[in-house]
Formats: C-alpha cells, structure tokens, sequence
C-alpha cells in the first residue's frame, strides 16, 4: 500500500499508516470506535494513526432531539464527546473544505485559522472515511431563511424549546389579538420522522404548559403539519401512517397532506391550497441532502450527490476511500432487486460503520473484506409522551406499547453506559416529578445582559440588542 511522505514515523524504515475520518457523526465516530478496538497494537506501537476532523467535539444522537425540545432529555445527555470516547484518535475540531484523493490529500480549516491568517490546512492521509453526514434540504421559499428554524442539531432542538415557551409568555402578555394569534401558530413543514417526533413532543410539552398560564389554554394553540406527499411517516408503513394522521387531528394538530410551503415571507406562512397563517414560528424538516463537501472532492458522485460505494463501503473505483451513512450509496443486498442501495437512515448507519471499520483493519493487514448485508428491521416513532406508532418485524403497534418499545429501542443504541444511565435516570425522575418549563432563551445570547449594563454606563449602545428583546431567542 502506498504511504504519503508526511504520514510516515520518525523513523524512515518503519512507515506510519494515516486513517483520516471526516466527520464525527454516527458512522464517523463509530467507525474510529472500531478501528481503535482493530487496531489496538498498530495505535499502540505507533504504526497506525486514526485522525477525526468534524465541526462538533461531539455526536448527537439525533433520535433523542424531539425529547431534548420537549425537556424529557439534558441536552447534555442528547451528546457524546468525542474526545472521551475516542481516546486513541486525534480529534481535530473543523471543517474538511475539499480532498484531493489522487494526491491523497485534505484541506481544512479549524478554529485557530482565521486568527492565525494561514489559511486553510493540508493533511495528507493512506486511508480515507469520508463521512460528514447530511444538511438540511431547503428550497427557494421566500422568506425561509428569515424565519424558519431547522431540527437536526442539539442546539436547533434546544433553541425551538425557549422558542415555543417564549411565544406562549408573548401571548399572555400581550392584548393585541394578531400578535397572539400570531405567538400561538406553530406551522411544521415535513412528514418524515424529524417533523413528525418534533411536532408531537411539543405540542404535549407546551399543552402541559398552558396549565401554568392563566390566560392560555391548550385550545388556544394551533399546531400545523405541512407533508408535500400523500402519507406522512413512510418508513412505518401507509396503515401505521394513516394511524398517525388521524392521532394527530384527534389531538386538534391540522395536518395538511399534498400541500407545499410557498412563503413565510412578513411572518405570514402561506400555503399552495390558498391557507394563510400569521405566525412566529416556523419549523423545516422537509427532508435532507449529502454534505457540501462532498461536491469538493474527486471521488465518483451519483445523481443526488452520495458517493458511490460497493457492497464492502469502498468508493467505487477509489481505493482507499471509504464511506457510509447519508453520505455514500451503499447497495442493499438483502433487497433481492438490482441497483436498490440502503436507505439512509441510523439503522444502517451504525451497523454499516460496523462493517467499515472492520474492512478498513482487513485492508491493512491484507485481510479479505467483508459485504454489508443487513435486513432492515423496521421502524418506531414517538408522538409524545405514551403515545407512538411501530412497525417492527411485521408487527404493528401503536399508542403506549410502541411509544415503550421507540424508548427501550434507543436506549439500548444510544452509545456509552455513560449516557444509557443518565437518559434512564432523566426517564425515571420524569414520571416522579412535573414537566420543566422554563425557558432559557438568554443562553443563547449570554453577553446581553453585561452589553446592556457597559452601554448605560459608558453612554453606548449595544450594537445587536433588540429593544424588545434582549436576551430572548426571538
């Protein structure tokens, strides 16, 4: 296997191997994971090095965000860091901005680099895992990067919390009926598992809130599902996604099937069947797309942007490139049909790290490499405390036996004994004590209340404080 000149140990006769992992997701950091356990004599003996470069000292375990937004969950315990768990790898915290395989090369860019004014970073590597996940897939809707709010990160989750509860504080407070009406619509655009889990998690956190209100209730709010398709949850099924349907209207949530968002522009969500709601809060969750990066490298691409992989996670027509997840197109062999890849979810993440890890230790030991085959299992979903839809190994189930097993499911998935204990021990006090319903909004901006105090004693302003608002989310 050929070594790049800097990947090499001190000493020239015995040559170091460089495994660079971008990304520090779910098949990121469990790929590290399992090549730290492969590995353990190569790491240890210095022959081997295992570089992660991602954007977050952490993974989030994304199945958990809907209980985080709703208090269930410490955001704290929704994270695992990386540097704890990957204690035989170099974790760099920043971005990879373009690869250059033939060369076998990486650019990137950390922290320190713009105060430095370097520019960005070269790593050379042998082995490349190229896995930095998914964003959010928008669309050119007028005004959505005004005022949307996405869901796929810890701090998104935590923010839409301080969010919905501050709306509730804005409309008790005022007296002006469109700024409440306005404060009191929630409109969620996407009928996947991220708008579904988010939409039912708040709207019964914020119904157990409006208890606390005197002139709030829970008729008062109105919570919106926007799905552009005719079904929303596909992953469970067209009767467990009917079943979802209807368990939402009954709990008063509109949800509005084969309808598009056509612009929040003004805080006014307008809908393609003609539908107008004023409202301060609007959710995107409507699907997702392959990191940018990717886009920036030389590795063969398929027609929605994931790497093109084989069966054994290799790059298709790069050796030494490896990649899985949201990011690659992995063929899914138990399909029994020609050209049907693996459906981009954490099912098939983990266990296709798994697999990646595996091959990347046999690959360097000259060891055969192994097939990712893996039947997919099924699928649960929350829709708010005891209340869920299931399609496990043909069974339906749905209310409290499928919100139970969505619990027991991701408990047992969520990595280290660490976090399993303390999300139990959240679930546990949960049921013995009330619902949290604060909101922490002003820790989103720590800095406002001091720029407020050093702009009254020195005659300035602060430069970015809304007069309205200065320290909430909004």
């Amino acid at each position: 296997m050929p070594k790049t000149a800097s990947s090499r140990g001190t000493d020239p006769d015995v040559p170091r191997t460089r495994v660079l992992v971008v990304g520090g997701g779910y098949v990121g950091m469990y790929t590290a994971l399992r090549l730290q356990r492969k590995l353990r004599t190569e790491l240890r003996s210095g022959r081997t090095e295992i570089v992660v470069v991602t954007p977050d000292p952490y993974m989030t375990y994304q199945p958990f965000l809907p209980e985080a937004a709703a208090g269930s969950i410490s955001p704290r315990h929704v994270v695992v860091p990386l540097r704890g768990v990957l204690n035989r790898c170099r974790v760099v915290v920043g971005e990879v901005r373009s690869v250059d395989h033939a060369q076998r090369t990486a650019t990137f860019t950390t922290l320190a680099t713009e105060e430095q004014g370097t520019g960005d970073a070269e790593i050379t590597y042998d082995e490349l895992v190229l896995a930095p996940g998914s964003v959010s897939r928008t669309l050119p809707v007028p005004g959505l990067a005004d005022h949307a709010i996405g869901f796929k990160t810890v701090e998104e989750a935590v923010g839409l919390r301080n969010h919905v509860i501050e709306q509730m504080d804005i409309a008790s407070s005022t007296r002006d009926p469109a700024v409440r009406d306005a404060a009191l619509t929630f409109v969620f655009v996407g009928g996947g598992y991220a708008g579904v889990e988010a939409l039912g998690e708040l709207e019964d956190m914020a119904r157990y809130a409006a208890r606390y209100y005197h002139n709030v209730t829970a008729d008062d709010m109105k919570w919106i599902l926007v799905e552009a398709s005719d079904r929303i949850l596909p992953e469970v099924g067209p009767e467990m996604g009917r079943y979802t349907v209807s368990e939402l209207r009954r709990r008063n949530i509109d949800v509005r099937l084969e309808t598009r968002l056509e612009s929040c522009e003004d805080r006014v969500a307008v809908l393609d069947d003609g539908s107008r709601f004023p409202t301060r809060t609007v959710v995107w969750t409507a699907g997702v797309k392959p990191h940018p990066v990717l886009a920036a490298t030389d590795l063969p691409r398929d027609e929605r942007g994931r790497l093109k992989c084989t069966a054994q996670l290799v790059v298709d027509g790069a050796p030494h490139a490896w990649s899985a997840g949201d990011a690659a197109a992995v063929p899914d062999l138990t399909a029994g049909e020609p050209g049907k890849e693996c459906a981009p979810n954490a099912q098939h993440a983990v266990r296709q790290a798994r697999v990646l890890g595996d091959n990347i230790a046999a690959s360097l030991r000259g060891e055969p490499l192994t097939d990712y085959e893996h039947e997919y299992l099924g699928s649960v979903a929350s829709l708010g405390l005891h209340q869920g839809v299931a399609h496990v190994y043909g069974r339906k189930l749905k209310g409290y036996p499928a919100w139970f097993m969505h619990r027991v499911y991701h408990l047992s998935r969520v990595p280290t004994v660490n976090r399993k204990a303390r999300v139990l021990s959240e679930w546990i006090l949960s049921g013995l004590f009330k619902r949290e319903i604060v909101s922490l909004g002003s820790l989103e901006r720590p800095r406002a209340e001091f720029e407020l105090a050093a702009g009254g004693t020195t005659g300035g302003t602060p430069p970015t404080n809304p007069p309205h608002d200065p320290k909430g989310s909004t």
